[in-house]
């Protein structure tokens, strides 16, 4: 029986690779879904051939599953075997030879500058206190000043700020760390809203409430506002900025980071490091949507573009 396998990968990927949770429950629903395909045919781990794991790519494709999910699926899959191989559950791989579906490449949506500045505008005026107002220009000052990821941004320790640091020390994917230089105006956005949250919570301490060690605490079980919360406070700081929500999201603000620097001569390496990128091929999309915008510009501007 294998039914043991996809438990003790999920263990080992999780402790080796410190794998989030959303990481470990993606490939548990991936490893599950193929396991259940194998025993339609009387097969499990230990008896699939080659054939089988294709059998089950083309399946997904007859499905209609878009070519990325295909690919993850069958990275999923692939990761199993090797560590059942390395395990010595198996004598072989049988997916170490399958090629996987070819991912059309989508370039990332980004913002203008102008349409950045608007939104940092429009971010002191966001909320329906002060407090709100003072959080909302951190949270946008610093994600457009460090290109952080949404989930790395609202879990920021408190400590990480504190002494109006002129580097940022950020714990991103997989516990790999790095260091982004602040912007003043991030610096100011930080300091303001820091002097204010120092206040409520002194004021909480005296009630004998614990003060809390995240830079935008929340009420609720993280502990600290979450992704959903900042998300719709995004669409809304966009709205009054006269951008369209529905092309605005955390993830685009990392995108015009990226774009905008790689605009004004930052190294392509330099922008790997700042994003926390493991290859510097995931950056390189950068250089496409610059691609994009200049040919735009040319076709749109050149006085011969019509003829």
């Amino acid at each position: 029986m294998t039914t043991h396998w996809i438990e003790t990968f999920l263990e080992a990927i999780q402790a080796e690779q410190d794998a989030s949770e959303n990481t470990v429950m993606a490939y548990a629903r991936d490893l599950q879904e193929f396991e259940a395909f194998l025993k339609k045919s009387r097969q499990d781990f230990k008896s699939a051939t080659r054939s089988d794991v294709e059998n089950y790519i083309v399946s997904l494709e007859t499905r209609g599953m878009a070519a990325s999910t295909r690919a993850r699926r069958l990275s999923s899959v692939r990761q199993l075997f090797r560590f059942a191989f390395e395990e010595g559950w198996r004598d072989d791989d049988p997916s170490s030879q399958i090629k996987g579906p070819r991912k059309i490449k989508h370039l990332p949506d980004t913002l203008s500058e102008d349409q950045v500045d608007r939104m940092l505008d429009a971010a002191l005026k966001t909320g329906r206190s002060k407090p709100d107002r003072l959080r909302n220009t951190c949270l946008m000052q610093l994600l457009y000043a460090t290109g952080m990821r949404v989930s790395e941004l609202v879990s920021l320790p408190v400590a990480a700020m504190r002494g109006n640091p002129e580097m940022l020390f950020i714990k991103g994917k997989g516990g790999k760390e790095r260091m982004v230089p602040l912007s003043p105006s991030a610096k100011m956005a930080t300091a303001a809203y820091l002097a204010d949250l120092d206040q409520m919570q002194e004021l909480e301490r005296k009630k004998g409430k614990p003060a809390s060690r995240f830079l935008f605490p929340s009420n609720g079980k993280l502990g600290h506002l979450t992704r959903i919360r900042f998300y719709t406070l995004v669409k809304e700081i966009a709205g009054n900025a006269g951008v369209d929500p529905n092309t605005v999201t955390p993830h685009t603000l990392r995108h015009a980071f990226a774009t905008h620097l790689l605009a004004g001569g930052a190294d392509l390496r330099v922008i790997q490091m700042l994003l926390g990128h493991a290859d510097v091929a995931t950056t390189e999309i950068y250089t496409h949507v610059l691609d994009e915008k200049l040919k735009s510009l040319v076709l749109d501007h050149h006085p011969l573009a019509n003829d």
